[in-house]
């Protein structure tokens, strides 16, 4: 059995031809106003520096526009969340990432709560997740809706099917997991306090790798025919899944490089395109 490679590159590809269109289309509607998503790098962290810029790249490639804002590592709380204010109050603005990590100083996760929730393009917030596992509109934490995107022009199947989440952070293994509960897959959550992780992981029929540590989850733990997402990316340029030894027995999977990093980038700036449409249609 030859898998199905689920291209995340090729696709985020596509994906910017047609948002080129939507974007082109919104600024001849609005006068010629442009969407613009405010990134917040705080301090001098090199990866960091590097995902914002790529990000910034992406939204150039589609015609919309970022603005970059770049504060020290000393800067405090309470200063970042009055940027935050300034962004939320900024009518031209249309989302809002603030790049994780901060430095340590920094409460995160207050930080991440004051975007607005209709800038909240990354899908950080409290308010933004509480709404996505109740069924209600907000946009996705930008990893795992890719990862939903990326399964549905695959018509990867999820109704019925047993998905195993392999990792519980807040951007990351929670809302994939209730993303896939949205879509009536039973979802089984692991972690690192998870008894009998071979045997589990062997019941699935999609397995998410999400758990940060390069080859983690053995091949040999994956049943024949399943469907493999992983979502990590190492400097030894493998993810949390040991995939080689899979190409020929599962049904499709994610590429480590260019399956689920493109669409994350690519989804980011997908809601911010959709909230701007939504702010300059009124």
């Amino acid at each position: 059995m030859s898998a199905q490679i689920l291209d995340g590159k090729a696709l985020a590809q596509r994906f910017e031809q047609e948002m080129s269109q939507r974007v082109e289309a919104l600024k001849a509607a609005s006068g010629g106003r442009t969407p613009i998503l405010a990134t917040i790098l705080v301090g001098t962290d090199p990866a960091s520096a590097t995902y914002v810029k790529m990000k910034g790249n992406a939204c150039r490639r589609v015609g919309m526009d970022s603005q970059a804002i770049e504060l020290p590592q000393e800067t405090t709380t309470e200063q970042l969340l009055q940027r935050i204010e300034e962004l939320n109050a900024n009518p031209d603005v249309h989302g809002i990432l603030l790049q994780h990590p901060v430095p340590e100083q920094i409460d995160e996760r207050l930080c991440f709560d004051a975007i607005a929730l209709g800038k909240d393009v990354d899908g950080v917030t409290c308010l933004g997740f509480g709404r996505m596992a109740m069924g209600e509109h907000a946009y996705g934490c930008a990893t795992p809706k890719g990862i939903m995107r990326l399964l549905e022009h695959y018509q990867v199947p999820l109704e019925g099917q047993h998905a195993v989440v392999v990792g519980r952070s807040a951007i990351l293994g929670k809302p994939m997991a209730m993303m896939l509960l949205g879509a009536n897959a039973t979802v089984t959550i692991c972690h690192s306090r998870t008894r009998n992780l071979p045997e589990l992981v062997k019941q699935a029929d999609i397995v998410v790798g999400a758990v940060g540590k390069p080859e983690f989850i053995k091949a040999d733990w994956i049943k024949d025919g399943a469907v493999v997402v992983d979502a990590g990316y190492h400097p030894q340029k493998c993810g949390d899944i040991e995939l080689a030894p899979l190409v020929e027995r599962v049904a499709a999977y994610t590429p480590v490089p260019g399956g689920v990093g493109p669409m994350t980038i690519n989804t980011l700036i997908f809601q911010t395109l959709e909230a701007a449409e939504k702010a300059l249609k009124g």
